[in-house]
């Protein structure tokens, strides 16, 4: 076993989303990344402005799965821009729904309401970024309503308590992302199949065979006045209820084991659902119909939700490379229309989202009875949060989609041998930490990952000592931080053999990129061997010191004019890092007020090397939290990945 494999990752694998030379899959004329920033600052606003004891489209009073689309948006551009205002904002609104020892406000578990579960998602990373305790406390609250959440007989889950034996297509993006999030943290492999069972079972009792789409709800009991008497199923496909399944489905693919048997029913599932869904889009506009089969009726009529959750899972999917690229034409015509039918300026700096229908269901007080009558009764509003959400989605999926991937094809392994520090997890189990793809707290290296992905390139870890066999499909091997005592008990220390073996596979053309610490935080005397036979050795000091938190100044580089890396990145943050000592053939990238180098390369036969002293690129001082926008580490990490891409040929 080589020890290959892509770990899940917040921002997931970039395969397929562009064209076999890397060039972006949908036209930049769409000002997709413009639209988020504006619809994100609406909400934002919305946020801010809006009393705390009225209530908005934006923060309703109870807890609402509303707000989990739009939490979803707002992180999904929080990682493509690294614009620390998203995740402030999804901080700031969340907090005003929990208490201190994680109670959610005006939540209530005996209601058995699937909807209710959809914030878990949130909740969750916010307890991983943040390691605040009442985030995780609320999240288990979810977790054990869905541990007790009704079932049919073959294992559904109910939609709500009040509204037995029915499944909708709505439960399932309500319930199962959050479902998978769990699922993956405790490695369980019953709830992978529960997981996969609630798309299959939903799938085969409410996909109509001739045209592919899904009804909205099916009940098992066939009591309900809106059930077919024979098949249980509602009378008419809903657009928006399709667009949750869809959603649902990319996102927990996203995370599903890839070496599950059920991973490919899955993407049979959502390859069958993008068919189906893209036969009834409106070849005029591109939209879809509320009602999506039943175009010819006058008063039916194209709905932003839905068509913004279609186009979000269409981009997706390619992403991830679960569908084919030629459906990125469908979501683009898509997605113009939707800037041409629904969106309109609020002001110079937002817009607002119109053409949502409020809501739609079945059964209730009082009672809806799934007919057309009724889903035309339905009041459609302006920047309601379901549609403004999937907005976000969508826009955020158009501006990945529309970025050249120079590095597409190209494999980025991370060393897990030398560095493989170990602490308890959320279950108290062993797992490793400290610069690693998934790790989404301070030391983790989630957004440099999404970095990399977002122009292309696959990256995947290896937990083996490196090889010139074990390296033979990566283009890129990056160590980071090797263990020492005070690390690991049990530190696996650079050898000859690893140098010998490292040596040949770099003369062959990979590209090895070695990145340390100041001497108190790293082994660097091994290490050094390794750079040490390229030219380029660990001076082993400590510079860019903070002694002073407010301070940051002190770990200033400036990047001079014309610099080879760095073309608009000029105030980086380096903090405690080893200089470097050169000889030939190395040569300077980049150097210190005090005329230290901090970053080298050096050519070996048909590859090179790069070398800095410090892992530099970690979550802390790429992500905003922290650092104040002085300083340039987010887009001095893209133009790093495209300049180590660029020595790939």
């Amino acid at each position: 076993m080589l020890g290959y494999g892509l770990l899940v990752f917040l921002t997931v694998p970039v395969l397929g989303q562009s064209d076999k030379a890397g060039k972006a899959l949908i036209s930049k004329h769409l000002k997709a990344s413009e639209m988020a920033d504006k619809m994100a600052a609406r909400v934002i606003q919305d946020w801010q402005d809006t009393n705390p004891n009225l209530v908005s489209h934006f923060k309703p009073k109870k807890w609402s799965y509303d707000l989990g689309v739009i939490y979803d948006g707002l992180d999904a551009m929080w990682q493509r821009t690294g614009n620390v205002a998203y995740f402030k904002a999804i901080q700031q609104n969340m907090n005003s729904y929990i208490t201190n020892d994680g109670t959610i406000i005006n939540y209530k578990a005996s209601d058995t309401n699937i909807d209710h579960l959809k914030n878990g998602r949130t909740l969750i990373k916010l307890y991983k970024i943040t390691g605040q305790k009442k985030y995780w406390n609320a999240a288990l609250s979810l977790w054990e309503q869905l541990k007790v959440q009704p079932r049919t007989k073959e294992g559904g889950f109910w939609h709500k308590k009040i509204y037995p034996y029915q499944m909708w297509l709505d439960g399932l993006y309500m319930g199962q992302p959050f479902y998978t999030d769990f699922a993956v943290m405790l490695n369980e492999p019953k709830y992978f199949e529960d997981i996969a069972n609630q798309f299959i079972w939903m799938e085969n009792h409410a996909r109509d065979p001739k045209t592919g789409l899904m009804y909205h709800g099916w009940d098992e009991s066939k009591q309900e006045q809106w059930a077919n008497k024979e098949t249980g199923l509602s009378p008419h496909f809903w657009g928006r209820a399709m667009g949750w399944y869809g959603m649902a489905l990319v996102d927990v693919l996203e995370y599903y084991p890839k070496d599950n048997p059920n991973y490919t029913r899955l993407v049979n599932i959502l390859n069958r659902f993008a068919s189906a869904v893209e036969k009834v889009q409106d070849p005029v506009s591109g939209l879809w119909y509320d009602i999506l089969d039943m175009a010819a009726e006058p008063r039916n009529y194209h709905e932003a939700s839905a068509s913004n959750m279609f186009v979000y899972t269409y981009l997706k999917g390619i992403r991830l490379g679960v569908l084919p690229t030629k459906y990125a034409r469908t979501a683009e015509k898509a997605y113009a229309g939707i800037l041409q039918k629904f969106v309109k300026s609020a002001s110079e700096e937002t817009i607002d989202l119109m053409g949502t229908v409020s809501v739609s269901g079945l059964g209730g007080k009082p009672y809806r009875d799934g007919s057309f009558d009724y889903y035309m009764s339905e009041k459609v509003v302006d920047n309601d949060p379901k549609g403004v959400g999937a907005f976000l989605l969508a826009s955020n999926e158009v501006a990945l989609s529309q970025m050249d991937k120079p590095g597409m094809g190209k494999l980025l392994v991370m060393d897990s041998y030398f560095n493989n520090e170990q602490k308890p997890d959320f279950f108290g189990v062993q797992k490793p930490w400290h610069y690693k793809w998934d790790e989404l707290p301070n030391a983790g290296f989630s957004f440099l990952g999404g970095i990399m992905q977002s122009q292309g390139l696959k990256i995947s870890t290896l937990y083996e000592a490196p090889s010139v066999a074990n390296l033979k499909k990566a283009a890129y091997y990056l160590i980071v931080d090797p263990d020492h005592s005070a690390d690991n008990p049990h530190p696996k220390f650079v050898e000859s053999t690893h140098i010998a073996d490292l040596k040949k596979w770099v003369k062959k053309g990979g590209v090895l990129i070695l990145m340390g610490n100041d001497a108190a935080n790293a082994e660097l005397t091994h290490f050094s061997e390794l750079a040490g036979s390229f030219g380029i050795r660990f001076k082993g000091d400590s510079k860019g010191r903070v002694p002073v938190p407010t301070q940051l100044e002190t770990a200033l580089v400036e990047v001079p004019p014309g610099n080879e890396i760095f073309k608009s990145a000029k105030n980086l943050f380096i903090k405690e890092y080893s200089s470097l000592i050169l000889t030939a053939p190395a040569k300077s990238l980049l150097t210190d007020a005090d005329g230290d180098v901090v970053m080298a390369s050096s050519s070996y036969g048909k590859g090179h090397v790069f070398v800095i002293g410090d892992p530099w690129l970690y979550n802390e001082y790429v992500d905003g939290r922290k650092l104040p926008p002085t300083f340039d580490n987010f887009k001095a990490a893209q133009e790093w990945v495209t300049w180590l891409i660029g020595l790939k040929k």
